[in-house]
């Protein structure tokens, strides 16, 4: 029986590393197109009408994300814990109107600072084609890492702990 659950526990193990591989390896090749430059200008409103300007001299995170992407669905959480800590903004591509996006963060009960880019504005500035996307630029405004897919709050943590030395 002891047997039995070491090898099962091998094989989890074993699968749980080669999905770890492969989505690291999808996220490398995605984000090969992603806008290397500093941070562009993001001057603008949140869907509650607020101006958006970045913090300085502080790491930013720059999270693009749709309310129809399942992933994303599943990621927000992250993001919104993340974003109790450090300088966040998220863009919802593609998403509907302010309403539909704030209803859609009241029904997940999620509280983030949103820029609505109804034409993919934003995304097309970025250079991002698939979501959620993850940018994290350093205090200089350079950008230090990008993650293209589902990303963990361990892992976020650990990327902009790394941006802000």
């Amino acid at each position: 029986m002891r047997s039995k659950l070491l090898h099962y526990t091998k094989e989890v193990l074993l699968f749980l590393l080669f999905i770890t591989i492969l989505s690291n390896a999808l996220s490398i090749y995605k984000s090969q197109d992603i806008n290397k430059n500093n941070l562009p200008n993001i001057e603008t409103k949140l869907i509650n009408n607020q101006p958006y300007l970045p913090q300085e001299n502080t790491p930013l995170i720059v999270h693009i994300w749709a309310t129809w992407c399942p992933t994303c669905k599943i990621e927000i959480d992250n993001i919104e814990r993340i974003a109790k800590h450090y300088n966040t903004i998220t863009i919802a591509v593609n998403s509907g109107s302010n309403y539909e996006i704030k209803r859609f963060l009241d029904e997940n009960n999620i509280h983030l600072d949103v820029v609505n880019d109804k034409e993919g504005t934003f995304a097309k500035l970025f250079n991002v084609n698939a979501y959620p996307t993850t940018l994290i630029y350093n205090k200089k405004r350079e950008l230090v890492f990008s993650e293209v897919g589902y990303t963990s709050s361990f892992g976020l943590f650990l990327r902009v702990w790394w941006a802000s030395l």
